[in-house]
């Protein structure tokens, strides 16, 4: 059954990946190629010339067609008898051995055979090509870590190890499915890595025993200046093709300046610019009020991302912004969305300029005491946006913690300034209000901006050159909630009993998959099919 799951991945990620999905796959198939035949047709025979009398193109001619056969194949074991009577014979034809230790092969192959080969060392390369598809790089200080539970893991089948590696490093174990897709290919260069190690190790073994290596300074400075020019060829060539032809816009921060609304109310307006207070009608409750008016005021911070903002094309949108169209379309209402001060907006909503504010508002204690909120529609994680290479520092709060008196820049809302400064107390912390003021002002690789994981998903979509991180341990959790008109009472009944219906229904699920986790931003068209587009079989 083998082949038909093969087959079956291979077709699922074949129907799957988008084109420049498909493009950045090709990175890792045609570096693990090139890399393999470096590796298969100098590096390791190469070694053995340097060590022995032993040629490598006698090394090859000799062992062709069990290495064409391995290659074919996708399998070391059925060659095994082939490279160890080719290893007899070059170690006889070159009088490396006596009559009694030519036999040393027989022993060192099938010994050799339970160790992790070189192919399976190449394999390390989906890790890291993994983390750069993912947009989840393993960090410089990882790779020592990387190469030694490689090597162990490798000792057993590639198909636990990689999952395991994945895992431990933190990278969608999604991606597994391209490594089983590509290993379609992959394998039959690895298994030809295999065959050129296991005859290598069969080669300079018997040697070693025999007392048959030579270590000529020439030799081996030879092979060390080829090995590093081929090496730097093959890497330096491979790099300048793949930035030409693989040479992409940025557009991942189109992708969320277009985003739009996947439902709208009937009637709603926005307004730029604060309109005068409506005036409140005695002994009338807010709800009352706003039926009468016909119309839902809704406060926005027009920088809310990813709850509130303008998009590329002007229109106001979001999570919150499309719960303000559920809302109001479910009330039967127009909708009138007006803009609210940050510093000011707990007065504003008190004084019913609006009856609802809807922009990503965190509940902290304090507010909770000056403003009526509606129960937790949505949990944020605080995090940290950092610039791309002090990513690793910044990864707990112990070594926050140890960079000493570094300087954070954080919301002038007293519950992260709270929660920062009972975690790392050595840090300096600067207030700000707007975001979009904040980048491009820190300087150096320890200064970071504290921001909900979330929204700072988002900015680095504007802003490449940060990403966002969540220090451990201690992971601190923040609750958004609506802040309501006045006291109302019954109209924070209300909004909770919606609140608690869209989570039910799934409302708040699907939004956050769009909104938050970016899912379908970008409708994807079905691909061409014989089956579809020329059969007409299937829609």
């Amino acid at each position: 059954l083998t082949p038909f799951g093969l087959f079956a991945i291979a077709a699922t990620a074949t129907g799957t990946l988008n084109l420049e999905q498909v493009g950045r796959l090709q990175v890792y198939l045609v570096s693990y190629v090139l890399v393999a035949l470096l590796v298969a047709l100098w590096v390791l025979p190469g070694l053995v010339a340097a060590l022995t009398p032993i040629r490598v193109r006698d090394m090859m001619l000799l062992t062709r067609d069990a290495l064409i056969t391995a290659f074919v194949a996708g399998d070391l074991f059925i060659v095994l008898p082939v490279l160890i009577d080719a290893s007899k014979t070059l170690i006889n034809r070159h009088h490396l051995a006596g009559r009694h230790e030519v036999a040393l092969p027989d022993v060192i192959v099938p010994a050799s055979f339970n160790f992790p080969h070189t192919g399976k060392l190449l394999s390390i390369s989906f890790i890291l090509f993994a983390g750069w598809f993912a947009d989840a790089a393993v960090q410089l200080s990882d790779y020592p870590r990387l190469a030694l539970t490689g090597l162990v893991t490798f000792f057993g089948s590639l198909n636990v190890a990689v999952p395991f590696l994945l895992d431990l490093f933190r990278i969608p174990v999604d991606t597994f499915q391209l490594f089983l897709a590509s290993g379609v290919i992959n394998s039959r260069f690895g298994t030809l890595v295999a065959a050129v190690h296991t005859l290598t190790v069969a080669l300079l073994g018997t040697c070693a025993m025999t007392g048959s290596l030579t270590w000529e300074r020439r030799r081996l400075v030879r092979y060390a200046i080829i090995t590093a020019a081929l090496t730097i060829a093959t890497i330096g060539g491979t790099r300048l093709l793949f930035a030409r032809v693989l040479e992409q816009e940025y557009t991942k921060d189109k992708v969320l300046a277009g985003m739009h609304l996947l439902q709208r109310s009937g009637s709603s307006v926005v307004r730029r610019t604060p309109p005068a207070t409506p005036p409140s009608q005695a002994g009338n409750t807010t709800l009352e009020t706003i039926r009468a008016r016909g119309t839902l005021r809704v406060g926005y911070l027009p920088d809310a991302l990813p709850f509130a903002f303008f998009n590329a094309h002007d229109d106001l949108v979001g999570f919150d912004i499309e719960m303000a169209h559920h809302l109001a379309t479910e009330l039967g209402l127009g909708l009138e969305f007006v803009p609210v001060d940050r510093a000011r907006f707990e007065e504003q909503v008190t004084n019913g300029y609006c009856d609802i504010i809807m922009s990503g508002v965190v509940v902290t204690t304090r507010r909770a005491s000056r403003v009526l909120f509606s129960s937790s529609y949505l949990d944020e994680t605080l995090g940290l946006l950092v610039r791309d290479q002090a990513r690793e520092r910044f990864s707990s709060w112990e070594r926050i913690h140890a960079l000493g008196e570094i300087t954070l820049l954080v919301p002038d809302v007293s519950y992260y300034i709270d929660k920062v400064r009972e975690l790392a107390p050595r840090a300096k912390l600067q207030k700000f209000q707007d975001t979009l003021s904040v980048f491009g002002k820190t300087a150096g690789d320890l200064d970071a901006i504290i921001m909900p994981a979330e929204r700072g998903s988002a900015w680095t979509l504007f802003y490449p050159q940060y990403t966002i991180v969540v220090p451990e341990p201690g992971i601190v959790k923040m609750p958004l909630a609506y802040p309501l008109a006045g006291q109302d009472q019954a109209l924070a009944s209300f909004i909770n009993t919606w609140i608690e219906l869209k989570r039910k229904d799934g409302t708040i699920d699907g939004l956050y998959k769009y909104w938050i986790l970016g899912q379908n931003a970008t409708p994807r068209q079905p691909r061409w099919s014989v089956i579809r587009n020329v059969l007409g079989w299937v829609e």
